[in-house]
């Protein structure tokens, strides 16, 4: 079994693993399948709100496929969580990401 189909069997086997469902959008991602890696990112960021690296990969993914508007939406909700949260960092990775897209 590849890398894609452990992934897909472990969200198969636990949907609400955070990191199985990460790692599986990141596979779709590095193998350029950006349609399945936003929808992932969009399954993640729905059930865990909070999950911060969701809201950045899931925009460039979005930004990959043209969808900007939608991309700079995935910023905005993440840079909302990350002030939250206090994460800086994180926040202003996801700003400068949406300043880039303007």
């Amino acid at each position: 079994m590849n890398r894609l189909e452990t992934l897909k069997e472990l969200v198969r086997q636990n949907p609400s693993d955070t990191f199985a469902r990460y790692g599986l959008a990141m596979e779709y991602a590095s193998g350029g399948d950006f349609a399945a890696s936003a929808a992932e990112y969009a399954i993640l960021v729905e059930a865990h709100p909070e999950y911060a690296a969701g809201y950045y990969q899931g925009g460039k993914a979005l930004e990959r496929l043209g969808r900007l508007d939608e991309a700079r939406d995935f910023y905005r909700r993440g840079i909302a969580v990350t002030t939250r949260s206090g994460d800086g960092h994180a926040r202003d990775e996801l700003q400068a990401a949406l300043d880039l897209l303007g």
